[in-house]
């Protein structure tokens, strides 16, 4: 039996205040987001019926909105509120939850500057990301031919829907080369990110990853930082050559949607999933569900 299509379930979305049938959620073919990739969203999930880190997430939402050039008309506490309002409707406990803003239908044309400001809210049940035999072996990963763009070029701080165009690209490249998903560099060459996801490397007892100049500062990727400094592992941001990955001993990407998963190769270097991933890995499913203090 075919999987349900995202447009075609049963339940309530939240939308522009109030929640409405999974079904009629929909927007018109002109609005301005669909032409023009004026929206921005959020990734977030839910454990044992709380949101992780969702006051970051509404607000991380906020900014991104601002470096469009648009403001949301509700405040982080009202987002935040929303979000606990879809979840309950939902019935689940654990959810992944996708907050999105966007430019309507009012204007066309590249300049919309008095186009009416949409959100609306969903969360759906989804399990691993990269599915369970991803969390045992690690990933392999396909260098990509896309580059993360320089921040001079595109608000490369925000979580906007047109910066993920080239992941797209690199993911749908990557399966058809047999791979799990990309390691994506930046526009000089360095190591950024993979396509929906933080990276980090291990060498020596040392954790090292690329310092976020041009791509998203996870939240994911902060708390996994704060969890290996609680526990005295080292953490070093910053510039990483492709020609590193040879000298690293583990792999392991982080994200709301990934969580924490270990990656088992990129391109042709191998990776093994070592202890400290594994810790990692357990550290971060505790403290999601509140097994843990990540302050």
């Amino acid at each position: 039996m075919a999987a349900a299509t995202f447009d075609d379930r049963d339940g309530t979305i939240w939308m522009d205040g109030r929640l409405v049938p999974w079904r009629d959620a929909q927007v018109h073919v002109l609005t301005h987001a669909m032409h023009y990739a004026s929206a921005v969203f959020e990734g977030q999930r839910a454990y044992n019926g709380t949101v992780y880190a969702l006051s970051e997430h509404s607000d991380r939402l906020l900014r991104s909105a601002e470096l469009l050039g648009f403001t949301i008309p509700w405040t982080r506490d009202q987002i935040d509120a929303a979000c606990r309002e879809t979840l309950a409707a939902s019935g689940m406990q654990d959810a992944y939850m996708r907050p999105i803003a966007w430019r309507g239908s009012e204007q066309m044309g590249v300049s919309a500057p008095n186009s009416r400001i949409h959100l609306a809210i969903a969360c759906w049940d989804w399990g691993a990301y990269f599915g369970e035999e991803a969390l045992a072996k690690g990933l392999r990963l396909e260098i990509a031919r896309w580059r993360r763009p320089a921040p001079y070029t595109a608000p490369t701080a925000s979580k906007a829907a047109g910066l993920y165009m080239i992941c797209t690209l690199a993911k749908h490249q990557a399966h058809d080369h047999g791979y799990d998903d990309a390691l994506m560099l930046d526009w000089r060459g360095q190591v950024a990110e993979a396509t929906g996801a933080n990276v980090f490397f291990v060498a020596n007892g040392t954790i090292h990853t690329p310092t976020p100049d041009c791509f998203l500062d996870g939240i994911t990727r902060r708390s996994v930082i704060r969890l290996a400094e609680a526990r005295g592992i080292p953490v070093v941001e910053r510039a990483i050559w492709p020609e590193e990955l040879e000298h690293f001993e583990q792999c392991f990407l982080t994200g709301s949607a990934a969580e924490v998963t270990p990656v088992g190769s990129i391109g042709p270097w191998s990776f093994a999933v070592g202890s400290l991933t594994r810790q990692l890995m357990a550290d971060y499913a505790s403290l999601v569900r509140g097994g843990i203090s990540n302050h």
